[in-house]
């Protein structure tokens, strides 16, 4: 594993500072978390020079880390608190799991694709991230036993929101997700109270497909 140099955490904070302060992020705690972890460390070796570039990149799999600014939004939209359990649809390469594990109790999150399910864990293990909780299954439908979250993150666009997910929010729970066309979608935030679900756009946005039983098909 390439080492977390001087130069790395120069990176990361210029990434904060032009990339995600800039745009109006302004969470003090999710741009701490953004300054610490290192996201190199979830990118191939071939791509470490362009890890805290102002785009997204592949991870194998037809898959991608997202853009941290989209990383730094979707998390701040979460409103969390240092005790929140947050269920994660799409593991991915692990860079978002590993930001929300700087700022909860509990991360839960879920990976269809094998091979980026045991790349994360280990990573997340050598990384010493052990408020993370793993899962290879289908993220669409129902995690029994850990359910409500606080919070629920969707890294993939959905063709309208899954109920499961829902059904899995606590009451003051919030969630975001990608919802629309498999090319194009938009950012929605549900919050929960006790008079049901309530609904807002926070604007557009492009994610790779979230395949499953309430997703889309393979």
């Amino acid at each position: 594993m390439i080492s977390d140099s001087k130069k790395f955490e120069r990176l990361r904070d210029e990434m904060v500072k032009w990339q995600i302060e800039n745009r109006g992020i302004t969470n003090a705690r999710v741009l701490n978390a953004m300054r610490t972890v290192p996201r190199h460390y979830f990118v191939s070796d071939a791509l470490v020079d362009q890890a805290y570039g102002d785009f997204p990149l592949p991870i194998g799999e037809m898959q991608t880390i997202s853009q941290p600014f989209i990383v730094a939004e979707m998390t701040q939209a979460l409103e969390l608190k240092k005790d929140d359990r947050v269920l994660e649809i799409g593991t991915g390469s692990g860079y978002q799991a590993a930001i929300l594990s700087r700022l909860v109790f509990r991360v839960y999150t879920i990976e269809r694709i094998f091979s980026l399910y045991k790349k994360s864990r280990q990573l997340f293990d050598s990384l010493k991230y052990h408020n993370i909780v793993s899962r290879y299954s289908d993220g669409t439908i129902r995690w029994p036993g850990e359910e409500p979250f606080n919070a629920i993150i969707v890294t993939a666009g959905a063709p309208r929101i899954p109920e499961a997910l829902v059904s899995q929010l606590a009451v003051g729970g919030r969630m975001v997700i990608p919802v629309g066309s498999p090319i194009s979608q938009e950012l929605v935030r549900l919050y929960r109270d006790e008079d049901g679900i309530h609904q807002s756009v926070l604007g557009g946005c492009r994610f790779v497909k979230l395949i499953g039983e309430q997703g889309w098909k393979e």
